[in-house]
């Protein structure tokens, strides 16, 4: 057998393997833990790091937890999409911990009256001083909540006020279709602040130590135990009174990040739930017996190969252009993606005809073109370079990467494929910023262009991975982010962004996905915008 013969062999075949011996006492004990009706089992690939959602470097897996065991003060509302499929619906706003709400007259405030009978966890009420401290601390602590409070126009203390203990006012800095919505997103989470305070100190005020591991919240759920790399444990709060009290009193969240695994236990029963499944088990057990695959299309969200402009090949934005016309883009998406989701390569023209977002960038696969963009840049001799990928996403990544590796050889470039941890990944790729050329996905939570080049095009914001600036994208961000789409200055501002980013690519889109979850003899289940597991609305059949 040829060494091309078996990387196409692995390529076919990865993550087909059957269930190994270093499983089985997982599937010995697993059934027990599941018995009933009141407990539901769920397997994810990638692992829970942290139990507070503010904390730097806390990884997309750990938003779950602040959907489950917080509230915030309003919600979405819930959709039926056409294939039958529950989905949030972003055009409904609910009520969650604020029973109501209402703009000032000038439109710059807005007034929320809290529940009287909301309680946390611990029977304390939930009061407007707890919701101000929340707020507080989320536009304080900087990085990811700080900047996806800024994107609701939410960006300082002092637009946050106490009328009286039911009554909290937040005073607009400007008028923005982002910002009601934005209040919906698991950030701005209503935190105990009694709790918290007891447990801040004058080097750590927002107590960002203890909520690690201790949530202080009014959820859904309560965390009864978390054993980081294996499992989390909810448990049903019975005071909850934010909405209908949830079916089941206990979910498990197992980490098994073999997506082998995660399918053998699925097929034979022993789990209810297997979320964020790989492209190729949602395709063939698609129909199976007993099991019910729902395949969501993610909103404004880009699968991608992103180079980091902190390295001087990628500064040049021909080098970043040979790359995207090396990039196998059919070969990856059938491989890696098996089909599932929609092809962003292809497009015909490099300036956009519409806002649509994401839409077909303007490459395909041209080696010779590659060739001659690095030779014109002054790499024609190619250079060395680590592509890095997820652990915890190998089922894409891996097949992905070994692909992009091989067509990046034609062309004189050599990548050296560099598997990073699940738990290190975040802070590596978008902490830091620091790998020259890295597989990364990003989705934006409010479901406009704007916001996904606000969070993947801006520079110093968190998925702008590729350590990207450009001077015409940092003044339309801003500008088009608040502004109304019926404004007949946001069509033209948002083609531009567009055409600037394709022409420049920083981020090199390769699909946009789709999210599978698998379940048995399991109803309730709701896709949501951060692509994590709402067990609130969960039931047993």
């Amino acid at each position: 057998m040829t060494n091309e013969t078996s990387r196409r062999g692995f390529l076919k075949g990865a993550g087909a393997t059957a269930l190994g011996a270093a499983a089985l006492p997982f599937l010995k004990v697993l059934p027990a833990a599941a018995a009933g009706k009141d407990v539901i089992v769920t397997v994810i690939g990638q692992t829970i790091n942290s139990l507070d959602l503010h904390r730097t470097g806390t990884n997309r897996p750990s938003y779950q937890v602040a959907v489950n065991a917080y509230d915030r003060l309003v919600s979405f509302g819930t959709k039926t999409l056409p294939d039958g499929s529950l989905s949030y619906d972003y055009s409904v706003i609910e009520p969650e911990v604020a029973e109501s709400w209402e703009f000032t007259d000038d439109g710059m405030a807005i007034v929320f009256k809290l529940r009287p009978d909301g309680k946390f966890q611990d029977g304390s009420p939930i009061t407007a001083q707890d919701v101000k401290w929340s707020f507080d601390r989320a536009v304080s602590v900087g990085g990811f909540p700080t900047v996806q409070m800024k994107a609701g126009s939410l960006e300082n203390p002092e637009q946050f006020e106490v009328v009286d203990d039911l009554t909290f006012k937040v005073n607009l800095l400007r008028k923005s279709k982002l910002t009601l919505p934005d209040l919906a997103v698991p950030v701005p989470m209503i935190i105990n602040s009694k709790v918290a305070l007891q447990h801040a100190t004058d080097t750590d005020p927002w107590a960002m130590e203890y909520l690690h591991k201790t949530p202080a919240g009014s959820g859904a759920f309560k965390v009864a135990s978390w054993k980081p790399g294996e499992q989390l444990v909810y448990e049903r709060n019975d005071n909850w009174t934010s909405g209908p009290l949830p079916a089941v009193k206990r979910v498990v969240i197992r980490e098994v990040p073999s997506p082998a695994t995660r399918r053998a236990l699925l097929e034979r029963g022993d789990i209810d739930m297997s979320f964020d499944m790989p492209n190729k088990d949602a395709k063939e057990l698609s129909g199976a017996e007993d099991i019910t695959i729902v395949t969501t299309p993610i909103e404004n969200a880009i699968y991608c190969l992103c180079p980091n402009l902190a390295f001087e090949p990628f500064k040049d934005k021909r080098v970043r252009q040979a790359i995207a016309f090396a990039v196998p883009y059919e070969e990856v998406f059938q491989t890696a993606a098996y089909g599932r989701g929609n092809p962003m390569w292809g497009g015909t023209s490099a300036s956009p005809e519409d806002i649509a977002w994401p839409q077909k960038f303007p490459y395909s696969t041209d080696l010779d073109k590659a060739r001659a963009l690095l030779a014109e840049a002054g790499y024609g001799d190619g250079f060395e370079v680590p592509l890095s990928i997820d652990l915890s996403q190998s089922d894409w990544m891996e097949p992905a990467a070994l692909l992009i590796q091989e067509n990046l050889a034609k062309i004189g470039i050599t990548a050296t494929i560099e598997k990073i941890p699940g738990a290190n990944w975040r802070t590596a790729s978008l902490v830091e910023k620091r790998l020259p050329l890295a597989l990364e996905t990003f989705g934006g939570w409010l479901n406009y262009p704007c916001y996904y080049f606000f969070w993947a095009y801006q520079e110093g914001h968190l998925f702008n991975s590729s350590n990207y600036r450009n001077e015409e994208i940092e003044m339309l961000t801003p500008e088009a982010l608040h502004m109304s789409v019926e404004d007949p200055d946001y069509a033209p501002k948002i083609k531009r962004m567009i055409e600037i980013a394709w022409d420049e690519v920083p981020r090199i889109a390769l699909w946009q996905p789709a999210l599978n979850v698998g379940t048995r003899d399991l109803s309730g289940y709701e896709y949501w915008f951060h692509r994590q597991p709402d067990v609130r609305s969960l039931s047993k059949a």
